[in-house]
């Protein structure tokens, strides 16, 4: 006997064609995805800082006085460049906003000891003269790594820097220097504690309070006070360089999920060398490749929920997996970026799926760990975690296991965390909102004089593009004239 097929009403009874009636659920913890979306949200709200106008007046006031300390330290002896062309990134050296993953770096955290941080790339050298892919000494050095001969510069150069080199005899019977990040970062040190020791001997009024100057490595982290904020800089000592390097040109041969939305030529218009060696390497010759004025390009190009799953998920494993020492931030952001050339650009554009890029994140993660293999993006050849020991490497898959069991109650631990650091800041600016702050540069006189209007532009910067990494153009002999660049946009 035939069955009659089902009517279409018949069908909706049953469901088919339909949505099913119960929320979609995450497979291994059963969390729901909804759930998981509102608990991403909740954390960006807290995460995000919002300036109000005395707020934006502090951080310029801050950047202001870093600027003008690097104009001195310029004077002391004229090594750095006259016109040096900085690198601001809005996160510290310890939020991974570039690949500087030092064993010195003492634990700051936001709330506790600041309430703001920003990376500051110094130049130390350039060599911007070249078009052609910049080849770099990298014989004596792991993949990422290389040594730089002064050979590359003029005499005037070398015998400005011959002090911050190690020495080696060339064959031929001439000597060799190579630039040394140990030596750089501590000619670096001294030179900015002898110039902070000036200024706090004629202290202006408005002029931030040093809390704290510390060398952690090869970075020196400065905490200043101003009004009622507290600002971490990582000022990072670098070499700058024009165009791309010759080990990472196979890369751009490659399908990138940029391609077509940004130029070449905005993403190699330029790295770094910073002053981090690799495990097995000779720390007083050996810097590692920096490609952060890229990744501020790529940056562009990445979906905002998936920029909020990347954060939400930094914010979970930076605590987690800090000891023993193997993963860092950066990692993640790496993984996020082989992500966007995997996936198709429309799923990573959906605006509701930021707990199924968390969730992916977290198994990328575990997977990197297992298999012990994470190319950097740039250059893929070079396996950022081979040097770990299989014990390390199973903990922390474990201890990722756990996050992926159950995803929404790591996700409300961060929400605490950073709730947490928050009510520590408004009870310090509570406690300081009594004291108004000018700049430096003022007197205290006319509130609309241009300070006050520079302030109010830049809290607009801010709100209009966050979390974005600013560009500043300066000339230390004329620091009255701050220029900022947000990507590509000048201001």
């Amino acid at each position: 006997m035939k069955m009659a097929a089902p009517t279409a009403s018949k069908a909706a009874s049953l469901g088919c064609n339909n949505k099913p009636a119960f929320p979609e659920l995450d497979f291994r913890s059963g969390a729901r995805v909804e759930e998981l979306n509102k608990l991403i949200q909740e954390f960006t709200r807290h995460d995000q800082r919002e300036y109000d106008d005395q707020r934006a007046l502090e951080i310029h006031t801050a950047k202001d006085f870093i600027f003008s300390m690097l104009g001195m330290v310029q004077k002391l002896d004229q090594k750095l460049p006259v016109a040096n062309e900085y690198l601001l990134l809005s996160g510290g050296v310890r939020e991974g906003v570039v690949d500087l993953d030092l064993d010195e770096l003492n634990v700051y955290a936001r709330g506790t000891d600041y309430d703001m941080d920003f990376t500051l790339l110094v130049p130390a050298l350039k060599l911007h003269d070249r078009n052609q892919p910049v080849t770099l000494d990298m014989r004596h050095s792991a993949l990422c790594h290389s040594w730089l001969s002064l050979r590359l510069f003029d005499e005037g150069t070398i015998s400005k820097w011959k002090g911050c080199c190690t020495i080696a005899d060339h064959i031929n019977g001439a000597t060799n220097y190579f630039f040394s990040p140990t030596k750089v970062a501590d000619w670096f040190y001294d030179s900015i504690s002898i110039v902070l020791s000036e200024i706090q001997k004629k202290p202006q009024r408005g002029m931030p309070k040093v809390e704290k100057v510390e060398k952690n490595g090869t970075i020196i982290s400065i905490i200043l006070g101003v009004g009622s904020s507290r600002m971490l800089y990582d000022i990072v000592p670098v070499v700058s360089f024009k165009g791309w390097p010759a080990v990472a040109q196979s890369w751009l041969m490659e399908n990138h999920f940029w391609d077509g939305k940004i130029t070449e030529e905005e993403v190699i218009s330029g790295f770094y060398l910073v002053p981090a060696c690799s495990y097995k390497g000779k720390k007083d010759n050996e810097w590692r490749l920096s490609f952060a004025r890229s990744e501020v390009q790529l940056k562009k190009c990445i979906s905002g929920s998936l920029m909020q799953a990347y954060q939400a998920c930094k914010a979970i494993i930076i605590k987690l997996l800090s000891r023993p020492k193997a993963i860092s931030p950066y990692h993640l952001r790496s993984m996020m970026l082989w992500a966007c050339d995997r996936l198709p650009a429309s799923y990573l554009a959906q605006e509701d799926y930021a707990a199924h890029f968390l969730l992916g994140l977290i198994d990328d993660l575990q997977h990197c760990l297992v298999n012990k293999m994470c190319p950097n993006y740039f250059i893929p050849q070079c396996n950022m975690l081979e040097h770990l020991s299989e014990e390390t490497v199973m903990l922390h898959a474990r201890k990722l296991s756990s996050v992926r069991s159950d995803p929404a109650e790591h996700l409300r631990t961060a929400i605490e965390h950073v709730k947490a650091a928050n009510r520590l800041t408004l009870k310090l600016q509570r406690r300081g909102s009594t004291t108004s702050i000018p700049s430096p540069q003022s007197d205290g006189g006319d509130p609309n004089q241009p300070d006050d209007r520079l302030a109010k532009k830049l809290q607009q910067l801010v709100t209009e593009n966050p979390g974005k990494s600013i560009s500043v153009f300066i000339n230390p002999d004329d620091v009255t004239r701050p220029h900022f660049r947000i990507d590509d946009k000048f201001f």
